[in-house]
């Protein structure tokens, strides 16, 4: 059955990965048209996150802010198809990067890095840093799909840019594996997903609610040192990025506890607040605001 669907939807996902870019963003067009007038995905989470994140917005203000997220929505989901057959130089063209310089000073120091993301912008485009010569193996660590066919997609697709996809399961014994081998690896993490409740043993405000929060890439770059920065992506139009690499430590194990994971947090923030429509609001990320606390739990206020 898995292989049926797949096979069944694959060949319309790489006829419009196929299309030139104005027919491709009319595509786009349509999926917004179907998602956000006739199908309305999610439009009632959107609402409650932007409400309870902005409560001083009008119901004028979260209705533009909604309108313009999901236009934003249905163009990175359609760029993640894109994916499938855009050459090399197309991409480098509409994601570019500012300062890899960071990066190479970092390699000097013979150090491997850990990338912490936020679901904003164009986080998946980012494993396409390779492409610009860096000294680096990129790994994308990810939640494995469950239809083996399209997981398979997921890891070629990152494979034309020369990056690896681990899941969640494999990535302390690659990364330890890669430091045994040195071999020099950066490894992009997306950090802000709600851990479940049972799982929530470290709490923090995000923006205005107090929600449990992932301590995995600190922990991981506390244990084997290994230096850490935030990748800020910026849309700058329809279709093109720009990434800057904003140093978060050299050295983790020197850090007090804490406070990668928050100054990580901040910095997601105020790319938040400065432009909300491009953050994923369709995730339930405080979800767990209002639920007891674990008394084991820790809680922790950020600078």
């Amino acid at each position: 059955m898995q292989g049926l669907v797949f096979w069944l939807v694959y060949p319309f996902l790489w006829l419009i990965s196929r299309l030139p870019f104005p027919l491709f963003y009319m595509v786009s067009d349509l999926v917004f048209f179907l998602v956000y007038h006739i199908l309305g995905y999610r439009k009632k989470i959107v609402i409650e996150n932007l409400e309870l994140v902005f409560p001083e917005k009008s119901s004028e203000e979260i209705k533009i802010i909604t309108r313009k997220f999901y236009i934003h929505m249905c163009d990175m989901f359609l760029e993640m198809v894109k994916s499938i057959s855009i050459s090399n130089n197309q991409l480098k063209q509409r994601f570019t990067f500012t300062n890899l310089e960071e990066i190479e000073r970092i390699r000097k120091m013979n150090k491997s890095i850990i990338v912490m993301c936020g679901h904003y912008a164009s986080y998946e485009w980012a494993n396409s840093i390779q492409l610009y010569g860096i000294d680096y193996k990129a790994f994308g660590i990810y939640k494995k799909i469950k239809n083996k066919h399209f997981d398979k997609l997921a890891k070629d697709i990152r494979a034309r840019f020369s990056a690896e996809l681990i899941s969640s399961s494999e990535t302390i014994g690659k990364i330890i594996r890669n430091q045994r081998e040195r071999i020099p690896g950066i490894y992009f993490m997306v950090s802000d997903q709600s851990p479940k409740l049972s799982h929530s043993k470290f709490w923090t405000e995000f923006m205005g609610s107090t929600v449990p929060v992932f301590m995995g890439a600190e922990k991981l770059a506390t244990k084997l040192d290994i230096a850490v920065v935030y990748i800020q992506v910026e849309k700058l139009k329809r279709g093109y990025y720009q990434a800057t690499f904003i140093r978060l430590s050299d050295h983790p194990k020197e850090e007090p506890a804490f406070k990668i994971t928050g100054d990580y947090l901040t910095e997601l923030e105020k790319q938040i607040r400065k432009a909300p429509e491009y953050y994923l609001w369709t995730h339930k990320r405080w979800k767990h605001r209002n639920a007891s606390i674990p008394k084991d739990a820790v809680i922790f206020k950020r600078d």
